[in-house]
């Protein structure tokens, strides 16, 4: 039994709370906050833009600390699940790492590369388990689409395009400054940079045009380049839709023998599957593939935290929970950046 310590109670520790509920193999035992209201499962005020919000929850049977750093010297947790504000995650990361704990954070490992680089290189030196919990793996219609291009079934992948554009959010106070977040350049898009680098490898190269402010990037076009000259896959990111599109995700992918299209998103307030995941084959066949996955608001979380869970317990591949993957994500928002200011074609590197 993989014993987790829950650390932070924002709208992701609430989320990996709730995802961690039917675990198998693991279970929470400790969860650490330092807001006494929360720790005393008063989460009424935790609010997601996705997701009910926050109720009363009975915290009896768990182990609570208001110092995260009582519940990484207690000897029965395995893994520690982070969940606090980006610009924390080092430092709970490496204090967890020095603890000789494996590690599940949430995204995006950090807002600065070489804060990134540390991490991953303390876990390496260590010899302990470094995962960060980039999601978008674990929802059925992307999971879907890995399969398809990394299986072969339908042929090489030949193109490919992605999505994801938000309204700037006012739901979250600590949402509403980019600055903090590093730019929808890395806390939205780093999930495309994630993806693509998991689906289809990381680029060796990308050339982006956007806008950036104050240093951030907050909206980006970007074709990435690899060693295929053939291989052409792009993506549209960022934070300038206006109101009543609040979010919106999807992808085009064009394989030599099929045509896999998904389409959707929240407009005025409702969340709207404009096109459901849908297959076209080389003879016209046009099928909606039935996929795997549950269908609670948190069931891809729990499938990304059983994920680490089987890392921890059998000793499997992180697969897109690998904290390198998620350096090299932070490298392509970085690239990117360089691109859009320059109007060059940027290494990733």
């Amino acid at each position: 039994m993989v014993k987790i310590g829950l650390i932070g109670l924002g709208f992701m520790g609430f989320t990996h709370y709730e995802g961690s509920q039917k675990l198998k193999g693991a279970k929470i035992v400790a969860i650490a906050e330092s807001n006494k209201k929360r720790l005393g499962g008063d989460w009424t005020d935790i609010q997601g833009n996705f997701g009910p919000r926050g109720g009363k929850v009975d915290l009896s049977k768990y182990k609570t600390y208001e110092d995260y750093h009582d519940l990484l010297n207690d000897p029965d947790i395995d893994l520690v699940d982070i969940c606090v504000p980006t610009g924390f995650h080092e430092q709970v990361v490496l204090d967890a790492i020095k603890a000789g704990k494996d590690v599940l954070c949430e995204k995006p490992i950090s807002l600065e590369l070489k804060s990134a680089k540390k991490m991953v290189s303390a876990a390496k030196k260590a010899k302990t388990r470094f995962m960060v919990a980039h999601v978008l793996p674990f929802f059925p219609e992307f999971r879907f689409a890995t399969e398809a291009i990394q299986s072969g079934k339908y042929g090489k992948l030949l193109g490919a395009h992605f999505k994801r554009v938000i309204t700037p959010p006012t739901w979250s106070p600590g949402m509403s400054d980019f600055r903090k977040l590093g730019g929808w350049g890395i806390d939205l898009h780093v999930h495309d940079n994630h993806f693509i680098s998991h689906a289809c490898g990381v680029p060796k190269k990308v050339f982006s045009r956007g806008l950036v402010q104050d240093g951030f990037v907050n909206h980006v076009h970007t074709e990435y380049i690899y060693d295929d000259p053939d291989l052409a896959i792009s993506c549209v990111s960022g934070g300038i839709a206006t109101k009543g599109l609040e979010f919106a995700h999807g992808f085009e992918l064009y394989l030599e023998k099929a045509t896999i299209i998904y389409s959707a998103g929240t407009i005025g307030g409702e969340f709207v599957v404009d096109r459901p995941l849908t297959l076209m084959t080389k003879t016209g066949r046009t099928t909606q593939p039935k996929l795997k996955g549950g269908s609670e608001w948190f069931s891809a979380y729990q499938e990304e935290i059983q994920k680490a869970v089987d890392v921890v317990r059998k000793g499997a591949d992180p697969g897109p929970l690998d904290g390198e993957l998620a350096l090299d994500a932070l490298k392509l928002c970085y690239a990117e950046n360089k691109s859009i200011t320059t109007g060059r074609l940027i290494p990733v590197k």
